[in-house]
């Protein structure tokens, strides 16, 4: 049975909602599922106990990054394929590339698209929206979601392309090189939107000094700009990371900040 590329289209389509009936025990399983069942009724049209395994095998436990499902979607079409010409194919192949691939590409779609991507772009997006302009937002749900797209179209015919042979190619060293060099791009990112997102000085005066009969104020917020820009957003963060990493819930470290800023605001100590 010939798959075409509409075919292909179709399960494309159908993984938008891989994560619509996600539970606790197999996760993404049903999606993914629903996602494939166009070529699984394709390829086992005439053989309703090779059909009946197949579904079976796909509400297994599954759960991956949704961005990056596409190659396993592929491959996995591509191994359904195989399966229904050679009977003596094993479906436990299918079962473990699907494992096989799932934690690693989920490892790689975090920081690409939760730690690079997205705030990039969420930051790019802020910027047009505070002159007023509603390019911001749309910029942000445009490129963000173009690009999701595009990896989900060509990640599934890539995978569905390559088949087998790309599990080759995706080895332990080239999955960590991707993670750690994008978790790093992330990082950098994240550190700069501190300084440019986070305004936080200090009206404080350590001492008068007469200069050219004029008294002239030493700030407080003066000598750390000129030691290092934006310390005072800087110690916050770093006082959040900290609170965080002892497991103090998000919801606590961020009532504390309120509670902080309002305290300090009162007293004119932070502006």
């Amino acid at each position: 049975m010939k798959i075409t590329k509409q075919d292909i289209n179709r399960v494309l389509i159908r993984s938008f909602l891989l994560q619509g009936s996600w539970n606790f025990e197999r996760m993404q399983a049903l999606g993914f599922c629903y996602a494939i069942t166009p070529i699984l009724n394709k390829l086992y049209a005439n053989n309703n106990i090779q059909k009946r395994k197949a579904f079976k095998r796909h509400l297994e436990f599954f759960n991956t990054h949704p961005y990056m499902v596409g190659p396993i979607l592929g491959i996995t079409i591509a191994l359904e394929k195989e399966k229904s010409k050679n009977y003596k194919f094993k479906s436990k192949s299918i079962r473990n590339i699907k494992i096989g691939l799932m934690g690693p590409l989920a490892g790689i779609g975090d920081p690409i698209f939760w730690g690079t991507i997205r705030p990039m772009l969420a930051a790019i997006g802020a910027s047009l929206a505070l002159t007023g302009t509603i390019l911001g937002p749309l910029f942000f749900f445009i490129s963000f979601n173009t690009i999701r797209l595009l990896f989900l179209y060509y990640g599934i015919h890539f995978g569905y392309k390559k088949g087998i042979k790309i599990i080759k190619e995706i080895n332990n060293n080239f999955i960590k090189k991707i993670t750690e060099g994008s978790s790093i791009l992330g990082l950098f990112i994240l550190g700069a939107l501190v300084n440019k997102w986070t305004k936080i000085k200090t009206p404080i005066i350590i001492t008068n000094y007469l200069k050219n009969g004029q008294i002239i104020n030493l700030k407080l917020q003066n000598i750390l700009d000129s030691l290092i820009p934006g310390f005072i957003p800087l110690l916050l963060t770093f006082i959040c990371i900290w609170l965080l990493n002892k497991k103090i819930n998000p919801l606590i470290v961020m009532t504390l900040v309120i509670t902080l800023g309002i305290i300090c605001n009162y007293f004119k100590l932070l502006y």
